[in-house]
């Protein structure tokens, strides 16, 4: 397919046009945006109590593709109960991604045994009843507990509550997967895992870098604040091993000069090799230091181990940086002058920087240096991780984590007279592992597509295969219900955000919290999530004998109950209280930093000093390979299977330079075979891109996570989705019948 030559435009209006009519017209899908409610997709954030396609900022109307393709996802019709007596779950597994989105809303309770090979109705009571009974004759460390940032933070929080009642700390979520590392990387610098700015420093900065993401695909709507800060003279650096088009131009459809001549993004992009931003980074602070640029007042008064990071920074040869980054000196030496001539600088980054086995030292080594020119501690600079999951953040708030904070655990613990576990949770990889050697028998899904979302997908089937009981909380299909199969599994239909029947709250990235009203439902049958999760503990107490006296489960079932012992119990949730009543969003307290005091026990902000990793894949035969999502997907979901930013019109392709091509003997459009640690792929499309570095190469996730390795970053736990070393070579022709494509 044609590439387009910029991002948004006219074709996002087009797209806007198509959503409506498939919602059932214009009018219902605009008040289906409109409504009260926080959006579905990103952590950036809009909705709440003023309105839909409104964010924090007041500004209007803010709203992407993303929003709407969630939005007309949960606008579907419900699957009727035919459906799984014609498809096995053999024949689910035949499906894409794509595929299994679009079949609709779940609506049934419904069960999956082995012995049938497929799914069949059941009965709330009779779902309940098979929960309760598995729990109580299990031990509370048999079990496992995974949490989405799909849901509210009052699910988040009654489901972690009871789940460590019930006895266990094998309490994890996605984020794991995903920006774990932002946060223990932010945490060791700060003191805080979050963003250190609000949604107003962007617009006020003059300098933003954005490393290792493509915002244009996965958060369009930052694009409208990049597209400010150069409208105002600022600059925007873009580090990306890909050049994106959605991040060199963009045309911002609500803002009608951008729409009719599209808006320049990127002042400079850059293409290091896949692996090499460590090295960059102590490049770029290498430089600054020779400039003299460093700000030393502010070293020496609000940071720690500054001398050492020097004396890092000054041992390292510039041979040695170009090598480790594939940079030039030369782009190296201009993204230095522009940092060292900027005010205000906010540095940005997504899952290039995480998905490493060194993810946590590349944001250690952004915050080195956020810290060198004190951009850290001012209005209008700071640090910036860009959250997927519109409330992965709220979710982690919540205490959604093996080891909680101790401040948490003691206001639990007092709040709810009850004694918690202090055994040794377990994190997502972690439970995982212990699913496949049988030490776990149970696990429970809040949202997510846990088997989707893993790497080495063969290992992850194998996995959840091996448990005696998978419970899912969901509004649709997808390939976990066909793939990630226990003995047994249930799915438990949940309402979407904007039809609870009561209010919920979210966070945003810049740590704000929004109240969503919630709405009517739009079919019978499915459940508000805290109703769910409070009747399943209340059954499970039921069956044993360790049941709180301090607790009434059935009153948790009420979202206002539940935010009365969140603004007990979480530092900074003190207003959440009478949000419902207030209609007050508000910035949690303690983690933006205007000033330079930051949270750790000192005060002052820590500094780290690294080795710089060797660069992967320098081998003749070899190619670094890192997952992308697609501009028509949103984590693990697809809602299209052609990427119109890229000109791709399928997912089953590697994306590789022509110049790798020719190494390799082959051509553009021909079948190959992809080995690499986790796995083989056959069949899949080799693809001549000019805009990946060469060298590299790139494929869709989650198809290509049959090769990632369970290679985990040792301090976060986090996989290297963004670094998988891999062998091309030729395929038969895929007209062979005899050939077993598998993608």
């Amino acid at each position: 397919m044609k590439k387009v030559k910029t991002g948004g435009g006219w074709p996002a209006i087009v797209y806007t046009l198509r959503k409506a009519r498939e919602a059932g017209g214009l009018w219902k899908f605009w008040k289906a945006m409109r409504s009260r409610n926080a959006c579905k997709t990103c952590a950036l954030g809009m909705g709440g109590q003023r309105g839909g396609m409104v964010n924090e900022s007041g500004h209007f109307p803010v709203v992407c593709k993303k929003s709407m393709q969630a939005m007309v996802a949960d606008m579907q019709g419900e699957i009727q109960p035919e459906f799984f007596e014609r498809y096995s779950i053999e024949q689910l597994k035949g499906l894409s991604p794509r595929e299994l989105e679009s079949c609709g809303r779940l609506v049934n309770p419904l069960l999956h045994s082995r012995e049938t090979g497929r799914y069949h109705v059941i009965s709330w009571d009779q779902a309940y009843d098979k929960i309760a009974d598995k729990l109580a004759e299990l031990t509370p460390d048999q079990t496992f507990w995974y949490f989405s940032g799909r849901s509210s933070n009052e699910a988040g929080f009654l489901l972690q509550l009871f789940a460590r009642i019930y006895g266990t700390n094998n309490v994890n979520n996605c984020s794991y997967y995903c920006h774990q590392a932002s946060g223990v990387g932010l945490s060791s610098v700060t003191g805080s895992g979050t963003a250190t700015i609000v949604m107003e420093d962007v617009y006020a900065a003059d300098l933003v870098f954005v490393i290792g993401g493509n915002p244009a695909s996965n958060h369009p709507r930052l694009v409208e604040k990049l597209m400010k800060v150069r409208r105002r003279g600022g600059k925007v650096i873009v580090v990306n091993p890909i050049v994106e088009t959605g991040m060199v131009n963009f045309s911002v459809p609500s803002d009608p000069m951008s729409l009719l001549f599209g808006s320049e993004i990127a002042s400079q992009y850059v293409q290091p090799h896949i692996g090499g931003d460590l090295a960059m980074l102590y490049g770029i602070a290498k430089r600054v230091l020779e400039l003299g640029a460093h700000d030393q007042e502010f070293l020496d008064q609000h940071c720690e181990h500054w001398p050492e990071l020097r004396a890092r920074i000054e041992s390292l040869t510039w041979e040695e940086i170009l090598a480790k980054s594939g940079v030039a000196k030369s782009e190296i030496d201009e993204m230095a002058d522009t940092y060292a001539a900027a005010k205000k600088v906010v540095f940005a980054w997504t899952m290039g920087i995480t998905h490493h086995a060194h993810g946590v030292q590349n944001v250690q080594a952004i915050g080195n240096l956020a810290l060198m020119r004190a951009m850290v501690g001012r209005p209008g600079a700071g640090l910036l991780p860009i959250r997927g999951h519109s409330n992965v953040q709220g979710i982690g708030s919540m205490g959604v984590t093996p080891k909680l904070k101790d401040a948490v655990f003691e206001r639990l613990e007092q709040h709810f007279g009850v004694q918690l576990p202090t055994t040794r949770g377990r994190d997502t990889m972690d439970c995982m592992e212990g699913s496949a050697t049988g030490d776990l028998k149970f696990g429970f899904c809040l949202g997510g597509n846990l088997y989707g979302s893993n790497p080495d997908a063969a290992f992850a089937e194998q996995a959840l295969n091996n448990l005696d009981l998978v419970v899912y909380m969901s509004t649709t299909l997808n390939t976990g219900h066909a793939f990630g199969t226990g003995r047994e599994t249930l799915i438990l239909p949940v309402l979407a955000r904007d039809e609870e029947p009561q209010p919920t709250t979210q966070e945003s990235m810049f740590n704000f919290v929004r109240l969503s009203d919630g709405g009517p439902r739009r079919h019978e049958g499915p459940a508000s999530e805290v109703e769910v999760i409070a009747t399943i503990a209340k059954k499970t107490f039921e069956r044993i004998s360790k049941a709180p006296a301090g607790i009434d489960w059935q009153s948790m079932q009420d979202t206002g109950r539940i935010r009365h012992a969140i603004a007990q119990i979480i530092p900074g949730f003190e207003a959440i209280e009478n949000l419902h009543q207030t209609k007050e969003e508000f910035q949690i307290s303690g983690r933006t930093f205007h000033e330079p005091q930051f949270a750790t026990q000192s005060g002052r902000a820590s500094l780290h000093a690294h080795d710089l990793p060797e660069l992967q894949g320098e081998a003749t035969d070899e190619l670094r390979v890192m997952t992308i999502r697609s501009e028509g997907q949103f984590n693990t979901v697809v809602y299209e299977d052609y990427d119109l930013y890229r000109g791709i019109e399928r997912r089953d392709v590697i994306l590789m330079h022509p110049d790798d091509l020719k190494d390799r003997g082959l051509k553009d459009g021909q079948l190959v075979k992809i080995a690499g640690p986790a796995g083989t792929m056959t069949g899949v499309r080799a693809t001549a891109f000019e805009k990946i570095r060469a060298g590299n190469a790139a494929m869709y996730y989650p198809e290509a996570n049959a090769l990632v390795s369970r290679q985990l970053d040792p301090k976060s736990k986090t996989p290297a989705f963004k670094c998988v070393l891999v062998t091309v070579t030729a395929d038969v022709p895929l007209a062979d019948p005899s050939v077993a494509v598998h993608i």
